[in-house]
């Protein structure tokens, strides 16, 4: 019969006071874990060749090696695996260098018990997510990475669903915002409960309200029966909101009530429903600089970012582009017994673009080049024009002519079919895209007349309501 304790994630525990190791060896079935032991760093090391631990727990002052010294070799290991420093002696110093060495948590002796269970419970789940992750679909795909920079969110991931507070997604389009959401809900205590996606700028500033809250019959002309809001809907799990930067901001209000006090009232009732519900948002505005402008609530925003994730762009973890680019190879092949693979100088390419629409631009390269290609390898001449070579960046953009339309019709063509390559766009591309437009237009115009609306209508040619309406403000 199968010992139970072999199929146990397991601990190293470095230190030469036998009591502390004996002290965690009792936690174990409570945790539960396996706890192995090893009285200095040399020997834990040894350990590390032979052996997978889901965390590591460490003395500071050992005989040898100190603690300190081998979390370099521990890492070498156990790269992505965390490490728990502890010390009777502790100090600043101490804490600063375990943090610059990427600890994980600072263990100061004596410790409480319920302290070190909630922190190895906490080790034992981020060590487990990165590999579910890359291995598990979520609502509409899967995160792929080996990049540090991708491990490290796969931990934040990690921390966000071993909690309930709520989220707010930083990044790129096309950086996989929504997947890292679909992932925290799918990983979380809510992963039973509905995941619910609202794409917040495909809303109509009209019924905004109305789709978020719901409403009762007769509330307004057409509202003929009553209607579940999309917050009760996400009742028990998860409630995504995505380019939560374009919330109308009279709507904020509203929103914010919900969010603190887990209460909604349909558009048109007094009614008040008690509804338990996370939120996760996204945008790839600074949200901080929008509430400092008065566009974005600032109660609201710190509701909303009790925790913050930034997913880096692609060009900032190019150790991905290749691994990405082989995976989309093998994911739109699909069963071909004969995949298409990648020349050397097609590989140098990917790595030198600047990959403005991130991975969902990489994809779209690589169904293109899968498309033009009709032999086994993929050559430079088969992938489509970079984007970033359509982009102005900072150091051309003074010399370019603002006036010059191509560039802006070149992009928009190229925006337009990589939205063509995601099913879930179907039906919404030109609503998105007069989202897209609009705002930063009626802005400008506005910034460049000094805010005074109507002389800003006047340039654009349209009303100065249509102007507040389209930058969620209330009219007059």
């Amino acid at each position: 019969m199968a010992n139970p304790r072999n199929t146990l994630p397991k601990i190293l525990v470095i230190d030469d006071e036998p009591t502390i190791c004996w002290g965690f060896r009792q936690l174990a079935d409570t945790v539960p874990c396996e706890v192995i032991e090893a009285s200095s760093a040399e020997a834990a090391i040894e350990l590390c060749k032979q052996e997978t631990f889901a965390a590591i727990v460490t003395d500071v002052r050992l005989p040898g090696l100190s603690g300190l010294e081998a979390m370099s070799e521990f890492r070498r290991y156990h790269e992505l695996r965390p490490i728990i420093v502890m010390t009777a002696f502790g100090d600043l110093q101490t804490a600063v260098h375990a943090v610059r060495q990427g600890a994980a948590d600072y263990l100061l002796k004596p410790f409480e018990l319920k302290h070190v269970l909630d922190l190895l419970r906490r080790a034992i789940s981020i060590a487990q997510i990165p590999s579910a992750l890359t291995s598990q679909p979520t609502a509409s795909g899967q995160l792929e990475g080996n990049s540090t920079a991708m491990q490290n969110l796969f931990i934040n991931i990690a921390l966000a669903a071993s909690a309930d507070a709520n989220v707010l997604i930083g990044g790129e389009s096309g950086t996989g915002k929504e997947l890292v959401a679909a992932a925290i809900h799918q990983h979380s205590a809510r992963s039973g409960h509905p995941f619910v996606v609202v794409n917040v700028a495909a809303l109509s500033p009209g019924l905004a309200e109305s789709e978020l809250f719901g409403h009762i019959k007769g509330a307004f002309t057409g509202a003929d029966q009553n209607r579940i809001g999309l917050i009760e809907q996400a009742g028990g799990g998860t409630l995504f909101l995505d380019e939560v930067a374009e919330i109308p901001v009279p709507l904020q209000v509203k929103l914010l009530r919900a969010v603190e006090q887990k209460q909604i009232s349909p558009v048109g009732s007094n009614d008040i429903r008690e509804v338990d519900f996370r939120i996760i948002s996204a945008t790839h505005q600074n949200l901080l600089d929008w509430s400092r402008q008065g566009r974005f609530r600032h109660d609201l925003y710190y509701r909303l970012a009790a925790f913050r994730i930034e997913i880096p762009p692609l060009r900032d973890r190019r150790d991905d582009i290749v691994f990405l680019a082989n995976h989309f190879l093998r994911q739109v092949s699909g069963n071909s017994a004969a995949p298409k693979q990648l020349t050397a100088a097609a590989i140098g390419e990917l790595q030198s673009r600047p990959w403005w629409g991130n991975v969902r631009e990489l994809r779209q390269a690589i169904e293109h080049a899968i498309v033009v290609c009709r032999g086994p390898w993929i050559d430079v001449s088969h992938l489509p024009t970079a984007l970033g070579s359509l982009l102005p960046d900072q150091s051309t953009a003074p010399d370019l002519n603002p006036t010059d339309s191509r560039i802006l019709s070149e992009w928009l063509q190229l925006w337009t079919r990589t939205q063509l390559q995601d099913e879930s766009q179907m039906g919404s591309v030109f609503d998105n895209l007069m989202q897209l437009v609009e705002r930063p237009v009626f802005r400008a115009a506005l910034d460049q007349c000094g805010g005074n609306y109507s002389r800003a209508a006047q340039w654009l040619g349209v009303h100065r309501t249509t102007i507040r309406k389209k930058l969620g403000e209330e009219t007059d």
